[in-house]
């Protein structure tokens, strides 16, 4: 049996060795779920779901530091910042119980014509089907909760694919939800290769993908699906801000330090482009730049530290390729820029970076923000434009004429204002447009995509 060795991304320690299953293995679980959705004798009905949740959150709120110790370990991302995922992890288990009890289908109008007359009609919800998950490292608890809970609430099996350097966490809570009273068939883990995941979500019987990672990875497989298999992808972006002269510049370095480097800046809608207006660009750049050198990057299993590790030595490398070309190429270095140790990379800031380097034009997915001065709003908002993705992005202004205007022609399928791009909630609808992905995560949201809606006509001379 093939295992897999989860290390540390701090100090490359040997966490835990787990077994991996092979593709025949992989068919059996997907077997078991399949024939789970097809015998509506074994469906899990609503009150049971709802009791289930409710379980797995009392359980969860009990191990709090458990469970933050684990994610911060395995995933690098800090002990302070792994304990607000846990937190939001243990609402989102909430958040599917409560919106369990409020899917329901709809009456649909008969007698609008003549050739209607004398019918009734209505909708239900129903499971979509086999749910198959493929997660990323950088929540790696959150990301598990947002990708099986949805489907388990729908009552819908679901089969997750961990990412291979945090599968700890998704282990961990889906043995909550068997301790909680989930059936095992419900809610299965695979631990395996990417080609043997491969075979398996693109096997008939899976009815819906939800995938978070790469985008060249998420788009080649969503091309491999098998006819009707419905699909959610989540990809990343660069986050563009724009910052106004009028703008409290007081609040919004804060924020903006916090969402750029906030795990290392290894997050979906992390603050990468920050336009900042010529009048107060030497202001601000000089603040942001201060407040960036006062954080702390060091072991993510201390209170203290602001910034973790880089995942993988390949990330590293390539995040120091890209501003070793973004300096050659005319961007300075305002503070960081350096490698710190194998995984650690220093908080960096860069000013004015070419349109042609790699950090203008592709997701860092590292501890790198970049600032550009403009000239005015249209400027601001045709460059933020320029790239093919659409995720979250954000404005900075007093005027409300402005704020709107960049809601309107911001091309991003959520725009902040006066808050940076990695603000979310979990009960709002989330996910990427065009490069970015498709499909709309949020609790309540993935619940919905993971049902379909059967329509009933009855025919009667009493009607």
């Amino acid at each position: 049996m093939q295992t897999l060795k989860v290390t540390s991304p701090f100090d490359g320690h040997l966490i835990k060795e787990i077994p991996m299953i092979n593709t025949e293995q992989g068919n059996k679980m997907l077997e078991t779920a399949y024939q789970i959705f097809n015998n509506r004798k074994l469906w899990l009905p609503k009150h049971l779901r709802i009791s289930i949740l409710e379980k797995t959150a009392r359980i969860m709120s009990e191990r709090i530091e458990e469970l933050t110790k684990i994610a911060a370990e395995e995933g690098g991302k800090p002990y302070k910042d792994s304990k607000v995922e846990v937190l939001r992890a243990i609402n989102g288990v909430k958040l599917a119980a409560e919106h369990t009890g409020q899917m329901r289908g709809t009456e649909i109008p008969m007698g609008m014509t003549k050739a209607s007359e004398g019918r009734l009609a209505f909708t239900v919800k129903e499971p979509i089907g086999v749910v198959f998950s493929i997660s990323a490292f950088n929540h790696p608890l959150n990301l598990t909760v947002h990708q099986t809970v949805p489907a388990i609430a729908a009552g819908a099996p679901v089969i997750i694919k961990p990412a291979s350097t945090t599968p700890l966490s998704c282990i961990n809570f889906v043995n909550i939800l068997y301790e909680a009273g989930l059936p095992k068939e419900y809610c299965q883990v695979a631990v395996c290769k990417s080609s043997t995941a491969e075979k398996l979500v693109t096997d008939k019987r899976v009815n819906y993908m939800s995938f978070i990672g790469s985008a060249k990875i998420g788009w080649y497989l969503a091309s491999k699906l098998s006819p009707g298999t419905r699909y959610a992808l989540e990809h990343g972006g660069v986050a563009p801000v724009i910052v106004q002269p009028d703008a409290d510049t007081e609040k919004a370095i804060p924020e903006l330090v916090k969402g750029g480097f906030y795990h290392a800046g290894q997050v979906c809608v992390s603050v990468q482009k920050i336009f900042v207006h010529k009048d107060i660009l030497k202001v601000f750049r000089d603040k942001f730049t201060a407040e960036v050198k006062k954080l702390k990057t060091g072991n993510p299993l201390k209170e203290d530290t602001d910034v973790g590790p880089i995942i993988i030595k390949e990330e590293i490398d390539r995040v120091e390729n890209w501003v070793k070309e973004a300096e050659e190429n005319g961007g300075k270095i305002l503070c960081g820029g350096k490698r710190i140790s194998e995984k650690l990379y220093e908080p960096t800031v860069i000013l004015n970076p070419s349109d042609k380097a790699k950090v203008s034009n592709e997701e860092v997915f590292g501890p790198v923000v970049c600032l550009y001065e403009y000239d005015n709003i249209d400027e601001a908002i045709t460059r933020a434009n320029s790239l093919p993705f659409a995720f979250q992005s954000a404005v900075y202004t007093k005027n409300i004429d402005i704020a709107m205007k960049c809601s309107r022609e911001l091309r991003a399928s959520a725009v902040m204002i006066n808050d940076h791009t990695a603000f979310r909630v979990d009960w709002m609808p989330f996910g990427g447009w065009d490069d970015s992905g498709t499909g709309i995560g949020g609790i309540p949201y993935s619940m919905q995509e993971m049902t379909r809606e059967k329509l009933t006509v009855i025919k009667s001379e009493n009607l």
